[in-house]
């Protein structure tokens, strides 16, 4: 069923109108994408000429290697060549097992000029981790030139995949057989836990991680996070020498409170970090040397973006120099521009009648479409990922298109009722028949990106640029008259998991607002307090 819109009066006025809105748009889409496109600045560099950093945290995995992988082994040449590039920022490297070619490390950090923190992987499989304890014993006796220390596990105790006795345990038997220094790594609070653990190693390993903390911290008041940590610790061990054996920021991901994954946050972090350190003569080692895409599996985006290194080892950024956060801006601008005046040139009878209806969400597609396309390949890591990215793109794309017609022609988007084919006023046109299965679409998916994000949000990124457009379209193109009862159950639905997101994240997380944003302002436009029931 098409209604048609009480026909306004085309004035001179709205002429007018229209005409500022051609105008502003590709303006306010460039405009939006040049201040997006602004480099940060960053804190001065934290490294003097020529000097490296102390310590990074190394793993060997490319593109689609994994610990998991069954079998594996990572070629020599791989860490050799890895080798060669690290050691060009840094003296030392920390490896987290000897397992799948690893016992090469030690070989081919000597070749290179490095130093090792050695790890040994303690797990819940007994078997593996007696044999990670042999071969690491080996290790230790041939190069001792080479392996500062031995790290005997690492957060164990966080996994809960050992009893501390037989943890320790195992430190001690590294310790009395391999020859050189041994620790163990955990997460502040359990060594908190576990003081006594301390006294058969012979240096203390923490992580300290703002990002990751039970109440994150953003960028702004990390760095005294870290010095807070790392001064309470040393009162938990005193006299005791304390490595800070994590530490680190990612460059993408989902926000945890104010605590924002970017570029520039990244670099800023290592550099206050670095600085911290030196000015308090504290060891440290970063994580990580580079960017490990497996661990997308494990944490969501934000696990594969730890590196100073993307996963092609090419440097992410320059100490103290300006870093775009969004470095494809540019050409974004250009395809919104282009998106926004095509979506203009299609509803070019609209610019008479709606002119601001139809700028809204012009100005909207122009930033949220190229946002989107970027991010995709970002957020996306299995098949049910991308069909959802596919899913959300292809309504966006519709509407795109479909908006404008329906707005040139008059048109108000059918009820769910009328799409659904339980209402006897006659199905709709074609156009307003696309209308409403696209708002369908955008109710189903928008639900079903709350409802996870609700439940399951932890290493759940929030697709804001995702439901942009759709939510846009359907608070610019008027419902149909009658409301009917699928808007009646599922719009109080929706806002009140929506409100959920942002009361479960907090108000602090701008990214977490936007989203459950969307999803009242899809409430809002099913209205389920006006008009009659069909």
């Amino acid at each position: 069923m098409q209604t048609p819109l009480t026909a306004p009066s085309r004035s001179g006025s709205t002429r007018l109108t229209g005409l500022a809105v051609a105008i502003a748009v590709p303006l306010l889409v460039a405009l939006a994408w040049w201040a997006l496109g602004r480099p940060a600045a960053l804190p001065p560099p934290p490294l003097a000429p020529g000097e490296k950093i102390a310590c990074l945290s190394y793993a060997p995995y490319e593109g689609t290697q994994s610990p998991f992988q069954a079998g594996l082994v990572i070629p020599p040449d791989q860490i050799d060549r890895q080798f060669e590039a690290l050691s060009i920022s840094t003296g030392c490297l920390r490896t987290y097992s000897v397992g799948q070619g690893l016992d090469k490390a030690p070989e081919m950090a000597r070749k290179h000029g490095l130093k090792l923190l050695m790890g040994i992987w303690l797990g819940r499989n007994r078997a593996d981790n007696a044999a990670e304890i042999k071969r690491a014993i080996e290790l230790g006796k041939e190069y001792p030139d080479v392996i500062r220390a031995i790290v005997v596990g690492n957060e164990v105790l966080l996994r809960r995949d050992l009893p501390v006795e037989e943890l320790a345990a195992a430190i001690a038997e590294v310790r009395d057989n391999a020859g050189v220094p041994v620790t163990y790594a955990d997460v502040w609070e359990f060594w908190e836990r576990n003081v006594p653990l301390a006294d058969g190693i012979d240096f203390v390993t923490v992580h300290i991680l703002p990002y990751w903390e039970d109440d994150p911290v953003g960028i702004d008041h990390a760095k005294e996070h870290v010095a807070d940590i790392r001064r309470h610790v040393g009162t938990l061990f005193p006299g005791r020498e304390i490595v800070i054996g994590e530490t680190g920021w990612p460059s993408a991901g989902r926000m945890r409170e104010d605590a924002l994954p970017s570029p520039s946050n990244q670099a800023r972090y290592f550099s206050d970090i670095i600085a911290l350190s030196k000015e308090n003569g504290w060891d440290y080692n970063l994580i990580e040397a580079k960017d490990q895409p497996w661990k997308r599996a494990l944490e969501g985006t934000v696990g594969g973006h730890w590196g100073i290194f993307d996963d092609a080892l090419g440097l992410k950024f320059a100490w103290g120099e300006p870093l775009l956060d969004r470095p494809f801006w540019l050409w974004q601008g250009l395809l919104g521009v282009l998106v926004a005046t095509g979506m203009l040139v299609m509803g070019r009878r609209a610019l008479s009648t709606e002119p601001l209806r139809l700028g809204f969400v012009a100005v909207v597609a122009g930033v949220a479409l190229p946002w989107w396309l970027v991010e995709m390949p970002l957020v996306s890591l299995d098949a049910w990922d991308w069909a959802f990215a596919f899913a959300t793109l292809g309504v966006t794309l519709i509407l795109m298109v479909a908006v404008p017609l329906a707005l040139s022609r008059d048109l108000r988007w059918p009820r769910l009722a009328v799409v659904l084919g339980g209402d006897r006023s006659g199905p709709p046109g074609l156009l307003a028949a696309m209308l409403g299965w696209m708002l369908l679409a955008t109710v189903l998916l928008l639900s079903a990106g709350l409802l996870a994000m609700l439940l399951d949000p932890r290493y759940r990124d929030f697709p804001v640029a995702a439901f942009a457009v759709p939510v846009a379209a359907f608070l610019a193109v008027p419902a149909g008259v009658a409301l009917t009862r699928p808007e009646r159950v599922l719009a109080p639905l929706i806002a009140a998991v929506a409100i959920g997101v942002a009361i479960r994240e907090g108000v602090e997380n701008w990214q977490a607002l936007l989203f459950a944003a969307e999803g009242v302002l899809l409430a809002l436009a099913l209205r389920p307090w006006r008009g009659v029931r069909a």
